[in-house]
């Protein structure tokens, strides 16, 4: 069964100012992300839009992800349903697309108890042969899959990975006590990678790294590397940025990076509305602070 380790970037979908999805501008940040020494990449994240995508509009996403790709790292997609009927459909269908892995969230209707959390990622998991990473973000979805939960999971083995997010730190460290080697545990909060990579995490499901891939990976291999009071210092300057990584807009937020540090469009589908005012002045403070700070580092 495939492990993964390293940084794999969450990447957005590139819009038109009208709403419609750009490929080729997607496809060109997977290629840059990729140069630039990511270890693998998310298509379909929330961060992706997953939700305000139509099938189709998906399907065309993983297929040009694939085509960038072309086989040089391990390429998921991000899987978000309400039924497991429906979630079980996708599975086998983004499998026929070419995605290598699954990263499976919560149901998106329904705040599942702990035993219907375990039923939903082991039905999901016997669907297609695709190794899954569970996407534990408790704080956006309202599910927490814990590590009681996770050893209800253990006997699954089509589930390889968990793409921790519950924001306390401490439960890296739960998850090898109870569980020693049997997921890959990677941080999926920027804002955090450096606590969780002291922790023993594998690797890291980053937001940031969308603009800023090169450092990303440099921060991380400081981590894997010992290097700390290296890592910490890159991560002081980035950090701030980071920090953008966990705020309800850090869709806007993180194609805003994007396109501050190398053109990309920033554009959204709606709901999402593109950054105006004070608003829109303080995230370009934030960015325009790290771009001053890497380009002194």
């Amino acid at each position: 069964m495939t492990a993964w380790k390293g940084v794999f970037p969450a990447v957005t979908t590139k819009m038109s100012q009208d709403g419609t999805v750009d490929l080729a501008a997607t496809q060109a940040s997977i290629d840059r992300l990729i140069s630039n020494g990511v270890s693998g990449v998310i298509v379909l994240p929330m961060l992706g839009e997953n939700a305000s995508l139509t099938p189709a509009e998906r399907e065309s996403v993983i297929r040009a992800g694939v085509e960038a790709v072309a086989g040089r790292v391990p390429i998921l997609s991000g899987l978000a349903e309400i039924t497991l009927e429906t979630a079980r459909d996708h599975a086998r269908a983004y499998q026929r697309f070419g995605a290598e892995g699954l990263m499976v969230f919560p149901s998106l209707a329904y705040k599942t108890d702990p035993r219907e959390t375990a039923a939903w990622y082991k039905g999901i998991a016997g669907a297609s042969d695709l190794p899954i990473m569970i996407y534990n973000n408790p704080i956006a979805y309202g599910v927490d899959v814990t590590p009681e939960i996770l050893l209800d999971l253990a006997d699954t083995p089509e589930i390889v990975c968990v793409k921790e997010e519950c924001g306390d730190i401490r439960r890296v460290t739960d998850i090898f006590i109870a569980l020693g080697a049997r997921f890959e545990v990677f941080c999926g909060v920027d804002d955090l990678i450096v606590e969780s990579a002291a922790l023993g995490v594998s690797g890291w499901v980053s937001g940031m790294t969308n603009a800023w891939p090169r450092e990303c990976v440099d921060l991380f291999e400081l981590c894997l590397a010992g290097r700390y009071a290296e890592a910490r210092a890159l991560y002081r300057i980035l950090t701030p940025a980071f920090h953008l990584d966990t705020h309800v807009k850090l869709v806007q937020y993180i194609k805003l990076a994007e396109h501050l540090v190398y053109g990309a469009p920033e554009w959204t589908r709606a709901p999402r509305l593109p950054l105006i005012g004070a608003e829109r002045e303080h995230v370009s403070a934030v960015i325009k602070a790290a771009i001053e700070g890497l380009a002194v580092r």
